[in-house]
């Protein structure tokens, strides 16, 4: 039986990145621009190339999935187009890097390069753990025309950029062609709305399959979300100051998906990866996730499968989002070479991020994106349609404090331990008290 992607659940919970941060060390207050010993980042970004003597530069991100060994071929492909240059990789869980960042900054012993989501990005700026890089960006001669116009305001806090974005991964919808096809559903047609999701569904319960399998893990992340910023909702509103929790928009989109369970679409108590064992052993007609996915599907025997945009399930197409960016870390003491070597890799990776597509994500670079080495990637390119209608979480620091107030009242919902309105109206009491503290905390 396949087993599951680590990576992909604990993206989809969306708890590790930004909630983690909260319980860092504090670092000189809050608020300014400057950090520890360290002005802004300066330089022409990369593009000059490297001429310095040799160094080794310490490189952290949380890929400790199928997307890891892809991001080292990448930085193996570098360190042969540039000798003098000597990457270390350290992947390391996304919960436990937000712990260990922060740490690492104070004692000074950061590491040159950190990977992380752009929903991380205002939390970790604010609490000065990473660099601006105005002055980088413009010297690559960066715009905001080169990337996807959300995943670039993304990069940005207070009016400074903080990130160079790599890749926007969407959620989509993954189709099961041979479970389709037993129930007498045309496996070249994807569901295109709630209505024709609704349709194939018929048709599995009626031949006793549970076409689509829903847990609390499975859905409380980018499924239920989409639904919600599909029907005009929020989980957080632009300016941190309120959840959306226990609004209509995200009491219709859990609902709807509790009644799958209820209306015997899905198994109860399905597990939380449920959705992946089964659609990758032709249990079940659909799972929707990210394109992280991508390669795992490719991976899995006797998987005939396609992806495709995510239905409208509510009024208007929109879909959850994500993005992993380049950040520069601050440096107690910075070097020189290793500033300018970082710069370097940063510019190449954008450059040559194409390779990125082999782990599912879609380039964030316009130019890698319009490339023919792109165009083969035929997979990833469904996620790519999907660009125009994503949704990113609001710039907010300590956004990401209320997840585990979602995340529970989402399982209370789905497990019929407390009715659908009480449990998520709950949690946004809850949620909107961290904001109001959370606003206190960073207004330093």
């Amino acid at each position: 039986m396949t087993t599951a992607d680590p990576v992909r659940f604990s993206r989809r919970t969306l708890l590790g990145a930004a909630a983690s941060v909260g319980a860092g060390l504090t670092l000189s207050g809050c608020g300014g621009s400057h950090g520890p010993g360290q002005e802004p980042a300066q330089g022409k970004g990369g593009a000059e190339g490297y001429n310095g003597p040799a160094v080794t530069l310490q490189y952290w991100n949380g890929l400790t999935g199928g997307d890891g060994p892809v991001m080292k071929k990448l930085a193996a492909k570098f360190m042969a187009a540039h000798p003098k240059i000597k990457i270390t990789t350290t992947s390391i869980a996304w919960a436990d890097l937000f712990q260990k960042l922060p740490a690492a900054v104070q004692s000074g012993r950061a590491p040159d390069i950190c990977l992380m989501h752009t929903a991380d990005i205002a939390t970790n700026a604010a609490r000065r753990v990473v660099q601006p890089l105005d002055d980088v960006v413009k010297g690559l001669g960066l715009t905001a025309g080169d990337y996807a116009e959300l995943v670039w305001k993304a990069t940005f806090y207070k009016d400074q950029q903080y990130a160079i974005p790599l890749d926007i991964h969407p959620a989509g919808l993954y189709y099961n062609k041979k479970v389709l096809t037993q129930v007498g559903a045309d496996p070249a047609k994807p569901p295109t709305t709630k209505d024709e999701f609704m349709a194939v569904l018929d048709k599995c319960r009626s031949k006793n399959v549970k076409g689509y399998w829903v847990s609390a893990l499975s859905i409380g992340g980018l499924v239920a979300q989409s639904m919600i910023f599909q029907n005009g909702g929020y989980m957080i509103n632009d300016d941190g100051t309120k959840t959306g929790f226990g609004d209509q928009p995200a009491i219709d989109s859990i609902s709807y998906f509790k009644s799958l369970i209820d209306d015997g679409y899905s198994p109860k108590n399905a597990a939380a990866d449920g959705d992946w064992v089964s659609f990758s052993n032709n249990k079940a007609a659909f799972m929707i996730v990210g394109p992280w996915m991508v390669t795992p599907c490719k991976e899995a025997k006797g998987l005939d499968w396609g992806c495709a945009p995510i239905p409208v399930f509510g009024s208007a197409q929109q879909t959850w989002a994500g993005s992993h960016c380049f950040t520069l870390p601050r440096q107690a003491n910075q070097d020189k070479n290793k500033a300018a070597a970082a710069r370097v890799f940063v510019n190449w990776m954008s450059q040559n991020s194409v390779g990125w597509a082999e782990a599912g994500m879609v380039p964030a670079r316009k130019s890698v994106r319009e490339s023919p080495e792109f165009s083969k990637y035929t997979d990833v390119k469904q996620f790519e349609k999907m660009i125009d209608w994503a949704h990113f979480p609001p710039n907010v620091p300590g956004a990401g404090d209320t997840d585990p107030e979602w995340s529970k009242a989402v399982s209370l919902a789905v497990t019929g331990k407390k009715p659908v309105a009480q449990a998520l109206q709950d949690a946004a009491q809850k949620g909107d008290q961290i904001l109001t503290a959370n606003k206190k905390k960073y207004s330093g």
